[in-house]
């Protein structure tokens, strides 16, 4: 199966999500994440506002800006497909851009440059064990994450870990997974 084939499979799956369920299990990924080394040593973390039926990403947001972390949330330029990650330190400098996406508003946050982020949240739809993903396919982060030297996590329901993905050149593992039943090791950490 291809890439898009598989990713459309699972979006459908996880839409059927229960609303309360979604949330009941995204709390309990939050939780576990926040237990850890990374997310404690981790001055700045870099992570997208989720949308359903992604994990929601609000209470990991408002746990670090409580432990006192700073929070950055990627500006995307569609015309490369790059991203500039952007210090946020309130919901109202965000703004609705396309897709319904929220991103922060340029006048109100600074730009974040990538090493000083010391723990990204990698999204996705789809993941292996040894932490390949499938994203949404607009190839941002396979960009990014070519020369990110921090930790590499990502949350997600366990019905979004598949046995392997198909795999590309260009593609760069993730170092953990987070579900609500485990913490997945996929790769050793080389930070």
């Amino acid at each position: 199966m291809t890439k898009k084939v598989i990713r459309n499979q699972m979006l459908a799956l996880m839409n059927s999500m229960d609303r309360d369920e979604h949330k009941r299990l995204s709390l309990k990924i939050v939780n576990q994440l926040i237990q850890t080394a990374e997310f404690h040593h981790a001055k700045t973390i870099g992570l997208t506002l989720s949308q359903f039926p992604e994990v929601d990403t609000r209470p990991l947001i408002e746990a670090a800006w409580q432990a006192g972390k700073r929070v950055t949330v990627p500006k995307c330029i569609k015309e490369t497909r790059d991203m500039n990650f952007r210090l946020i330190t309130s919901y109202t400098q965000l703004e609705t851009v396309y897709m319904n996406l929220l991103e922060p508003i340029v006048a109100e946050t600074a730009t974040i440059e990538k090493e000083t982020i010391d723990l990204q949240i990698v999204p996705g739809v789809v993941f292996s064990n040894e932490g390949y993903r499938i994203g949404f396919g607009g190839g941002y982060y396979d960009r990014y994450l070519t020369d990110y030297k921090g930790h590499k996590l990502s949350l997600a329901f366990d019905c979004q870990i598949n046995g392997t993905v198909p795999v590309e050149s260009h593609d760069i593992p993730i170092h953990k997974i987070f579900t609500p039943t485990r913490e997945i090791i996929c790769q050793e950490n080389e930070v």
